[in-house]
């Protein structure tokens, strides 16, 4: 009996020291084996750079068109851009949602863009625009003055450039021809080196300088 239980005791003795090398060995093992990497990225957050350019939408009205069946509405948006550095244009488009037609006209705008003389913050001299029955009469104003006209007008003024005028609508109260009418006159602006080139003088004996 004596001898049965010293070698079960051997035995249970051999047992827990096999199992203790298993487990020192494969502690060794994980030890060796690399650092999973994380798979998380690093998302960089970009802010968005401003456009030069800037929109103002001066008109949204609902139109219909009479079709076979019935009436088909949609909307009309007028929308002035610039970059109130000398350039500035309008656009006019329809569409069945508000969104899409001021999209549009954005798109019409930036295709007719007019150029601007700009001359001290203000135009280089009076001159009246025209469109349909309506007319826009611009002047010259000196520094301090601001923008002194309204509705459209002031819109295409504004986003040309222009600090200082003084602006009058006549004729007309729709603001499709009151910018339109604005944009005629800008873009009939002449600079004083075209006018002394054409009159073949100097630019200081135009404006009576020595």
């Amino acid at each position: 009996m004596e001898e049965n239980k010293e070698i079960q005791a051997e035995v249970v003795e051999t047992e827990v020291a096999e199992v203790t090398e298993v487990v020192e060995a494969a502690e060794v093992v994980e030890d060796k084996r690399p650092a999973k990497k994380s798979r998380r990225r690093k998302i960089e957050t970009v802010e968005p750079t401003e456009s030069e350019w800037k929109e103002q939408v001066v008109q949204i009205r609902r139109v219909t068109k009479v079709v076979k069946g019935g009436k088909k509405l949609s909307f009309r948006a007028i929308v002035i851009v610039g970059n109130k550095k000398g350039q500035v244009g309008m656009g006019v488009a329809k569409a069945a949602e508000v969104i899409i037609a001021i999209q549009k006209a954005v798109a019409d705008a930036r295709k007719n863009l007019v150029t601007v003389p700009l001359f001290n913050s203000t135009i280089p001299h009076m001159i009246t625009g025209r469109s349909g029955a309506g007319s826009v009469v611009l002047r010259p104003a000196s520094k301090g003055t601001g923008v002194i006209a309204g509705g459209a007008v002031r819109a295409v003024l504004e986003l040309s450039g222009v600090e200082n005028i003084l602006a009058k609508s006549l004729g007309s109260k729709s603001p499709l021809n009151a910018a339109n009418a604005t944009l005629n006159a800008l873009k009939s602006l002449r600079t004083f080196k075209e006018v002394a080139a054409v009159r073949g003088i100097s630019v200081k004996a135009m404006l009576g300088q020595k």
